[in-house]
């Protein structure tokens, strides 16, 4: 029987070392897409308080001032939130050009924007309790982002408004 050689063992261990951890899979129906090299957007949500309920993305292009206005949704995502590892939600877009992002996170999974729940966009606006029951809108230009042919990665951070699970 013949021995491995001291060579191949520190070969192997040499590619082990480098390989890394395994990419995340992004989330939602159109992971594909991202995949495949888009024209996408790739939504990296991070701080979330609890890893419980639901987040829902949505998408506007067009005429900036019907960004985050539900009846100009191009996109609508909603997928239920692991209890671990990244959250990273794929969303096409037909073609390149300027997009928003929104992100709620439905901690309760009621459907209904409440004082617990978080929420964040894309360019990571300030955004308040009262700015999203009131729909204030951030600036556009604070919140485009371009995608052109490839995948393209937004992160948005949650905030929280107020208390409570």
């Amino acid at each position: 029987m013949q021995k491995p050689s001291i060579l191949a063992f520190l070969g192997f261990a040499a590619v082990t070392a480098t390989a890394g951890p395994a990419a995340a899979m992004p989330l939602g129906p159109d992971a594909r897409v991202c995949e495949s090299g888009g024209p996408a957007m790739l939504v990296k949500v991070s701080g979330f308080r609890d890893r419980v309920g639901k987040v829902r993305v949505r998408s506007f292009g067009g005429d900036p001032a019907t960004y985050f206005d539900k009846r100009h949704a191009l996109a609508w995502i909603q997928v239920s939130v692991p209890a671990s590892g990244p959250v990273e939600i794929c969303v096409p877009v037909r073609a390149p050009g300027l997009y928003a992002i929104d992100v709620r996170h439905d901690v309760n999974d009621n459907g209904k924007t409440d004082s617990a729940d978080g929420a964040g966009a894309s360019g990571n606006p300030d955004l308040g309790f009262w700015d999203v029951v009131f729909k204030r809108r951030p600036p556009a230009a604070k919140v485009q982002v371009a995608v052109g042919r490839t995948t393209v990665v937004v992160p948005v951070q949650l905030k929280y408004f107020g208390g409570g699970r």
